[in-house]
């Protein structure tokens, strides 16, 4: 037997007016998931800890079967294994977003725009030229997402995820100290901050974005801090070979704790736009060779964020027509069964824009073994499911424990 688990990041939901109070999973025109669903059996995973923050770093780790008390570091450490950034004793490593801020100091957004990456990196490296000297360096990554490393840091702090306070000022947001330590540290992320505000308002990128109406990345933003965790192996801990599938650093930064090959698809954007078929022949291609795949599929999450429910209910269409469908026509070709897995990481609410707690629906479909014969999936229907409700790890050994 080999496994494949599709996660579509964030798209669990609450129902919307704008969806006739459906969620977009119910409102969604999926053929594919709807013919498997009757032969595939349902549950309820709550991958977060209440006590702990729900964010794409936590849950994935959870879904993959990682106790995050043990090894939680924050996403900062996981983007920098991705970037190939080695982390040495005593290095914080944060995630660094460009965020578009108002003329009065409120957060309009966590992407500047989705900025694109040459850009961003223009802007990258114009706030490191002017803080050379200084124990901490940037390093560019993809579209608005960045690496910040403070030598010596402390991760005695408070920081706040931008994509949880649209609509605030950043003032009243800004990282705190919980020690003495920590508000030396915050004090030097929040300059820096400060500092890169004058840098980047008059930068000749964002000028031109203006130019164009386009959000200007007129700040940085620090947050999820973290040293390098101590991670077992996907093959130390289950004995399987594997791979991720995705567009985004904190996965395959987890892939590269977790000794999980990484699997780069030219398209791959993290976006609506990004290429679901690629995906689809990629796995396919993985399955073939070993054990296990984790397709990531990020559309859904910056859907959620912006609050656009129509965006969101579509790219869970594409994720069903243009990656579960020419996939599944593949393993079908297979000599070995495969089980297949679909769940989100955690809901990312259209109403909220941020991410929550709330259990998410799952389906796992074995060839040969009976389903629960519920028609259809989402948050409602998962709730009649045989597995009922599952807790962090248990849902990995769930899905391996699976033969046909």
């Amino acid at each position: 037997m080999k496994y494949v688990v599709i996660l579509a990041d964030g798209a669990a939901d609450y129902p919307l007016e704008v969806l006739g109070g459906k969620t977009p999973l119910q409102a969604a025109h999926t053929p594919t998931i709807d013919s498997i669903c009757p032969r595939s059996r349902l549950g309820l995973l709550a991958a977060v800890p209440k006590d702990m923050p729900p964010g794409s770093e936590a849950a994935n780790l959870s879904v993959l079967g990682y106790d995050l008390r043990e090894v939680y570091q924050g996403r900062g450490v996981l983007e920098a294994a991705s970037m190939g950034v080695d982390l040495q004793d005593g290095d914080l490593a944060m995630r660094c977003n460009l965020i578009c801020l108002e003329d009065d100091g409120i957060i309009r957004n966590h992407s500047a725009g989705h900025i694109s990456t040459e850009e961003a990196g223009k802007l990258i490296a114009a706030v490191q030229e002017k803080i050379s000297g200084q124990p901490m360096q940037l390093y560019p990554g993809v579209s608005y997402r960045h690496l910040l490393v403070v030598k010596g840091g402390s991760d005695q702090i408070v920081c706040t995820p931008p994509h949880d306070v649209p609509g605030t000022s950043y003032r009243d947001v800004l990282v705190r100290g919980l020690s003495s330590e920590g508000e030396e540290t915050a004090s030097l992320l929040n300059r820096l901050t400060e500092q890169s505000r004058e840098i980047l308002s008059r930068h000749p990128v964002n000028l031109k974005r203006m130019s164009r109406k386009k959000d200007p990345a007129n700040a940085l933003w620090f947050w999820s801090p973290g040293y390098r965790p101590k991670m077992k192996t996907f093959m130390e801990l289950y004995g399987k070979s594997g791979a991720v599938i995705s567009a985004v650093d904190l996965l395959f930064g987890i892939g590269v704790y977790a000794g999980l090959e990484a699997v780069h698809v030219e398209g791959a954007t993290g976006l609506h736009d990004t290429n679901y078929e690629g995906k689809a022949m990629a796995a396919a291609e993985v399955l073939a060779r070993k054990d296990f795949v984790f397709v990531h599929v990020e559309a859904s999450d910056e859907a959620g964020h912006e609050g656009d429910a129509l965006l969101k209910t579509r790219t869970i269409e594409y994720l069903d027509q243009r990656l579960i469908r020419p996939l599944m026509e593949r393993i079908a070709e297979m000599d070995e069964p495969v089980t297949v897995a679909v769940l989100p990481d955690h809901p990312t609410p259209c109403s909220l824009r941020t991410h929550v707690h709330d259990p998410v629906p799952f389906m796992i479909y074995t060839p040969g073994v009976p389903g629960d014969g519920i028609t259809s999936y989402d948050e409602e229907s998962a709730q009649r499911g045989s597995f009922g409700l599952l807790e962090g790890k248990e849902f990995i050994r769930l899905l391996f424990s699976q033969k046909g």
